[in-house]
């Protein structure tokens, strides 16, 4: 609390619940209305649901669905009317949660229209690697359709701008992923690379982004060389999160690069087989959180720096400026 103000949205009955069921005796809530009625230091939290709420450890029901869009809703609310500074989303079941108000994948879809963004990117976050998701929560089967040389170049100018503006890397190096066994194999094992990927790749190079690919996926996690790029952008969901969860399980972060606002969340799911239990692991949240606030604060000093930069002024060697007498001050310096 030493970092932040933290502010819980959900319920403060089910709060109690979970401190009695873990035996945490040194934690209070202190209950508000609204972010305006926070106080530093102090778990603070905003009541959304209804208190006839039951705890039903481990299931899925309609009733956890709606609770979790509740308070999902209110908190991206304040969020919108900048509130609060940046959310931290805990993970939510996929099927339970969706109805007439939410008809989305996840968390990002949902925040993407919430701010009217066309052009975002999910971007997995750990100390040993940032990877960048190109298509997202969508079948396999939809992936080699949905790829086209204008969505990779979006990506990869995103995943740039973050790593500059969000993590400030002031040159980053950028790895792009084919999407075929091998990479294609030179057109042996499939033609996206040459058709789709290598030109966006290209255009982007062209832009003046340092971006090198695309890799076979199998090769580059195995050999390390993911090690030495500043992130890395995967053509589909498991391409990229197989290797991240792997390397990153408990301490991985999901961070939506493209938003005017912070978001991130672990990169876990809800675990219903432990719930209850005591045994989750708190890391991949608490690194959540950690990145959230850092996020915050990069972008606020981009955003500082970025307003009165150096004015530029082109030299002309071959100039002379005619009403400096260069003779009479020589004189002056005798």
């Amino acid at each position: 609390m030493e970092m932040c103000t933290p502010i819980v949205y959900g319920s403060p009955k089910v709060a109690a619940y979970h401190r009695k069921a873990l035996d945490i005796d040194n934690l209070s809530f202190n209950h508000i209305r609204n972010p305006g009625e926070s106080a530093s230091k102090k778990a603070n939290i905003i009541n959304c649901i209804d208190d006839n709420i039951r705890v039903e450890l481990g299931k899925s029901t309609q009733m956890a669905g709606e609770s979790s869009f509740a308070a999902l809703e209110r908190a991206a609310d304040d969020l919108y009317n900048g509130e609060i500074d940046v959310l931290v989303t805990a993970p939510i079941n996929k099927d339970n949660i969706q109805s007439e108000k939410f008809s989305f994948p996840g968390h990002t879809e949902y925040l993407i229209q919430k701010f009217n963004v066309t052009d975002y990117l999910m971007l997995m976050v750990s100390e040993q690697m940032r990877i960048g998701i190109v298509t997202g929560h969508i079948p396999l089967e939809q992936v080699s359709k949905s790829l086209t040389r204008e969505l990779i170049i979006s990506k990869i100018r995103i995943i740039a701008q973050s790593l500059i503006e969000d993590f400030s890397v002031t040159a980053p190096r950028i790895a792009v992923l084919g999407l075929n066994p091998h990479a294609g194999d030179n057109g042996l094992l499939g033609n996206e690379e040459k058709e789709i990927i290598e030109p966006a790749i290209k255009e982007a190079r062209d832009e003046g982004v340092v971006v090198m690919g695309p890799y076979s996926a199998d090769g580059f996690f195995g050999s390390g060389d993911y090690t030495k790029f500043d992130a890395t952008l995967a053509m589909y969901h498991d391409q990229g999160l197989t290797p991240f969860k792997l390397a990153s399980f408990e301490r991985g972060i999901n961070f939506t690069a493209g938003l005017p606002v912070i978001r991130t969340s672990p990169a876990h799911g809800t675990a219903y087989n432990i719930a209850g239990e005591g045994k989750a692991s708190a890391e991949s949240f608490r690194e959540a959180l950690y990145l959230a606030i850092d996020l915050f604060k990069n972008r606020e000093i981009y955003s500082e720096i970025s307003k009165n930069p150096l004015k530029k002024y082109e030299i002309n060697p071959n100039h002379v400026d005619e009403s400096v007498d260069i003779e009479a001050e020589e004189e002056t310096d005798i």
